[in-house]
């Protein structure tokens, strides 16, 4: 996120409304003296989510990965879980935090989620819970997922930190399984600096959650578990209400973007496009390309091209989870086990797409994709 100079284009930005539109909120915050533990804003912003969102129970946290360790203590997840390997890094540390063992499975070679196909094959005794993740905010098979779940008695989690905003057949995603959880790092198309969420089903595991979140406490003398401190501040969340407010700006802006790359790349040879179905909304969080074999040139050296031209496109998600070192020696790790998932790691890279990228570096990111593929292909 950071701009190593002037003229360098990074894969993605917060959106920051101007600064006369939040002062007021930081004032008020000032006035009130109440700028953590449940305060107004805090309690504000996760009513206006719900509504925005489509969902009946939200509880917000001070990021996506506390969120993550908190759904997981809140459903008293044990033994072994099925994931994917193709995902930021924490969605497997929050099991690891909890000590739960992370069994990987191979991913749909066109949505990249978790493959269905794939998960029974996986389950063991010790098999407790699913963890899929909404890769790139395209939604996993969550008809597949669920009936799996409900033949094996398997609790299902989504790591949902991209899915901000996106329904499937017009029902957010976020209502599937027993637990989404949320990411508003400043990476995300909604963001509150840093933060997260929590969507759960009923009133009953919220307050659960809620108390999880607040070291375990119920009311000033009692505390009922070994919580943690995962809230969410006053300024976080008021940086929430006031984003929300642009967010119809702020998605079609990346829209534009997305079409944009799409018709330029869509008959270039060696370029795959990340396809999202038509029954689902797309928030366009990423941009990813895969680099197939028969673009004239791999997708490092692509990646490198990028980077000559101040362009930070990034490799997401390369390593695979599975290959880190405190990964590797699980028995589901192999690559063997993981082809598809190795592949795409392998060919993966996500473009710059944000509200304010800028129509002059779009052109000079286009154009260094298309000279690389006309130029080299020429050459050969």
């Amino acid at each position: 996120m950071t701009n190593l100079k002037k003229n360098f284009v990074p894969v993605t930005q917060p959106y920051l409304p101007p600064l006369d539109e939040f002062r007021p909120y930081l004032e008020d915050i000032w006035d009130r003296k109440w700028v953590t533990n449940n305060g107004w804003y805090h309690q504000q912003l996760e009513k206006e989510l719900c509504d925005y969102l489509g969902v009946e129970h939200l509880s917000l946290f001070s990021n996506g990965t506390l969120a993550l360790i908190t759904a997981l203590q809140a459903l008293k997840i044990t033994g072994e879980v099925i994931t994917t390997p193709f995902s930021f890094v924490a969605t497997s540390h929050a099991l690891h935090w909890n000590g739960i063992r992370p069994v990987f499975v191979d991913i749909d070679p066109i949505s990249l989620n978790l493959d269905p196909e794939r998960i029974e094959a996986a389950i063991t005794p010790q098999t407790t819970a699913l963890l899929p993740v909404h890769v790139y905010a395209n939604p996993c098979d969550v008809e597949r997922i669920e009936a799996i779940a409900d033949t094996y008695g398997l609790r299902v989690i989504y790591d949902a930190a991209h899915a901000f905003g996106v329904r499937v057949n017009d029902r957010s995603v976020l209502n599937y399984g027993d637990m989404s959880v949320l990411s508003f790092h400043g990476t995300k198309v909604f963001n509150t600096f840093e933060g997260g969420a929590i969507v759960c089903r009923d009133e009953k595991t919220k307050r659960r959650i809620d108390n999880l979140k607040n070291f375990g406490f119920v009311d000033e003398t009692t505390v009922v578990a070994p919580g943690i401190n995962g809230k969410m501040n006053e300024v976080q969340a008021a940086f929430g209400l006031l984003q929300l407010k642009h967010m119809g700006e702020i998605n079609e802006k990346r829209a534009r973007i997305d079409e944009r790359y799409r018709e330029a790349f869509k008959n270039v040879q060696g370029i795959e496009l990340h396809h999202v179905p038509t029954h689902c909304t797309k928030n366009y969080a990423y941009f990813p390309i895969l680099v197939k074999p028969d673009f004239p040139i791999s997708r490092d050296d692509l990646y490198d091209e990028l980077r000559t031209k101040e362009v930070a496109a990034r490799r997401y998600f390369y390593p695979l989870i599975s290959e880190f070192p405190m990964y590797r020696g699980l028995p589901s790790a192999g690559q063997h086990n993981l082809p598809v998932a190795t592949a795409a790691s392998r060919q993966v890279l996500c473009l710059p797409i944000f509200p304010a990228l800028a129509e002059q570096d779009q052109e000079r990111i286009i154009e260094t994709v298309l000279e690389c593929a006309w130029r080299n292909r020429r050459a050969s």
